[in-house]
């Protein structure tokens, strides 16, 4: 069972590395001073993993921010949601009569890990944003379901309020597209915490 676990890491590393070269190296070519945000908070998911119902999960939501011009960065964002969905099982009895279906309770975990450009401006102590992300999500289910591996999109945007000069308080929305087991999945992720600026 540690192989699934050993392979999220892998990616991980693999898509934060990518993400930090790539906007340093953008940064340093356009001989623009390095800029950005890290960002850490709650966030909140609604999935259609299931065919029965929707899933309400909570978990945390973390993201890197480098700026390329003074309006857009790159973003590297990951993200971890804990839930219950329940799901539909079905059996086929002898001829003549319908398959018997009924429902389990099953617990779900949700990774996500995306990257992808954030246009931005401010105004006052507002910074109001736009993202559009691309990357791969993992999910395990127990109860034997089982786990998959599949690539993932979001676009969505958010608010930034200014606290002081270096700490901001964001309010984020965005529309995940993802295609577990063969099925998409059209989820909303809603996040709010707190960012330190570089």
């Amino acid at each position: 069972m540690w192989f699934p676990s050993l392979k999220i890491a892998r990616l991980v590393e693999v898509i934060v590395f990518a993400a930090a070269s790539f906007i340093f190296s953008t940064a340093a070519d356009a001989q623009v001073p390095t800029s950005g945000n890290v960002f850490f908070g709650y966030s909140y998911y609604s999935t259609d993993l299931s065919s029965i119902d929707r899933a309400n999960t909570n978990g945390w939501e973390a993201s890197l921010e480098g700026k390329v011009v003074p309006f857009l960065g790159f973003v590297a964002d990951v993200d971890s949601h804990y839930g219950s969905q329940s799901f539909a099982s079905c059996v086929l009895p002898p001829e003549g009569t319908g398959p018997l279906c009924s429902s389990f309770n099953a617990d779900v975990t949700e990774h996500n890990f995306l990257f992808g450009p954030r246009v931005s401006f401010s105004v006052a102590r507002f910074r109001p944003f736009a993202e559009a992300l691309f990357g791969g999500a993992h999910v395990d289910v127990n109860n034997g379901v089982g786990s998959d591996t599949s690539f993932a999109t979001a676009l969505g945007g958010g608010l930034d309020y200014k606290i002081i000069k270096p700490v901001a308080w964001r309010f984020q929305g965005d529309y995940v597209q993802t295609r577990f087991f063969g099925t998409s999945q059209n989820n909303v992720r809603i996040s709010t915490g707190i960012v330190f600026r570089f």
